[in-house]
């Protein structure tokens, strides 16, 4: 993985803020089937291939063997892993979720990637005034660096 490349900043931390646009998985989404998000999984079924050579191979094949109710077939392949096929119309391993239809979070953090010097946070009630706010931040930036 590549360092992250950052354009070294014109002011101090506290000169900036960092505005964000989230939906927190806590308040925003909720768990759901594999029916619901169209799991090609769960439509076509799939085949996992473990190798039981190892710890983890041998956790995850006992997993599918006893304790995960699923129905399968098992085969071992051309360089001795173990295939589980697994058949359409059940719920496969992945944990999926959807989005609940609430609206976004929009915040504002004093400082910027280097630290939250005050620990504030705002939070805005909608889109237009997080944007008016951020505009108007550029703008004072701007000044202020023009100024030198």
């Amino acid at each position: 993985m590549r360092p992250i490349s950052r354009i070294t900043p014109a002011l101090p931390v506290h000169a900036y803020q960092t505005y964000q646009v989230v939906a927190p998985p806590s308040t925003h989404w909720r768990p759901a089937t594999c029916a619901e998000v169209d799991c090609a999984a769960y439509q076509q079924g799939w085949k996992s291939v473990v190798d039981e050579t190892s710890d983890l191979g041998q956790r995850q094949a006992h997993y599918i063997r006893r304790e995960s109710g699923r129905k399968f077939t098992e085969t071992r392949n051309e360089t001795g892993l173990t295939v589980f096929e697994f058949e359409a119309g059940q719920r496969c391993f992945a944990l999926h979720q959807v989005r609940l239809d609430r609206p976004e979070v929009y915040l504002v953090r004093a400082g910027d990637w280097r630290s939250n010097p005050t620990g504030q946070v705002r939070r805005h009630v909608n889109a237009a005034d997080w944007t008016e706010d951020f505009a108007e931040h550029q703008g004072r930036l701007a000044t202020v660096i023009e100024r030198g």
